[in-house]
């Protein structure tokens, strides 16, 4: 999950494996990705980050890839921005990823798994488009 690396898109890596790390899904036909958000990184404050609540910010209080592709998919939804144009690529197996296209990044959401509270991202496919068009996609809306 890198937000706003190129000069109009966004890459989220994802896997459906079996035995992911993450709850990642693909719904009708592919065309839509369900993509859950990261665990605070592994550190000695947090030897099992799966324990505790996806974060928001960083302990020195700067957005984490989750909160900036929360806030740019909940901006998406109040109509103040574009949607955020996101490659998305699929583990295939240990560094080995393929290509599956341009997704916009259409809403975020929060989820209660168990005691910890987790994101959710929804992205819809548009294609084998580039990922930049005639409308400014840049991550500069934020």
């Amino acid at each position: 999950m890198y937000f706003g690396i190129g000069d109009a898109h966004s890459v989220i890596l994802t896997s459906v494996r079996p035995n992911a790390p993450y709850d990642d899904r693909f719904e009708d036909d592919g065309s839509t990705l369900i993509y859950e958000g990261h665990n605070e990184p592994r550190d000695a404050a947090f030897p099992n980050p799966g324990l505790f609540d996806e974060p928001s910010f960083s302990t020195s209080r700067v957005p984490t890839q989750n909160g900036k592709f929360y806030e740019v998919a909940q901006r998406y939804k109040q109509g103040r921005r574009p949607a955020e144009r996101v490659r998305v690529y699929e583990k295939v197996q240990p560094g080995v990823w393929s290509y599956n296209g341009v997704f916009d990044l259409v809403d975020s959401w929060r989820e209660q798994v168990g005691e910890r509270s987790i994101y959710k991202f929804r992205l819809v496919s548009i294609g084998d488009e580039p990922a930049s068009t005639e409308t400014d996609h840049s991550s500069s809306h934020l």
